[in-house]
């Protein structure tokens, strides 16, 4: 199981992204722009996930991710238990949210080191 430690972990040196604190859940963003966010709870994320994936996600890996509330469906956001995931697939999903959200020459400038 990963946890708040892993994730700041990864998102640590992602250009553009910083950690803020919203009504006691800590979110990721770039710019205005919420990548990932953090249950207070710390047991579940959101996070920006292509939503034209989402449905397949949600039938494939049903103990892994949940869809999000009502009022986020018309976003590019899913649901993930943390409890489900290994560091990698963490972190893969991480860098993906964060790369729908940078400019392309940001991430390709990080994706080329």
């Amino acid at each position: 199981m990963v946890g708040l430690e892993d994730i700041r972990a990864v998102t640590a040196d992602l250009p553009r992204s910083y950690e803020v604190l919203v009504r006691d859940s800590i979110k990721y963003r770039v710019g205005q722009i919420v990548y990932l966010a953090v249950a207070p709870d710390e047991q579940t994320i959101g996070i920006a996930f292509p939503r034209e994936e989402r449905q397949a996600a949600l039938e494939a890996e049903p103990h892994k991710f949940f869809p999000p509330r009502p009022s986020d469906e018309r976003f590019r956001w899913i649901q993930v238990r943390l409890e489900a995931l290994e560091y990698d697939e963490l972190r893969e999903l991480i860098l993906d949210a964060w790369a729908m959200v940078v400019p392309k020459k940001v991430q390709a400038e990080y994706f080329a080191r």
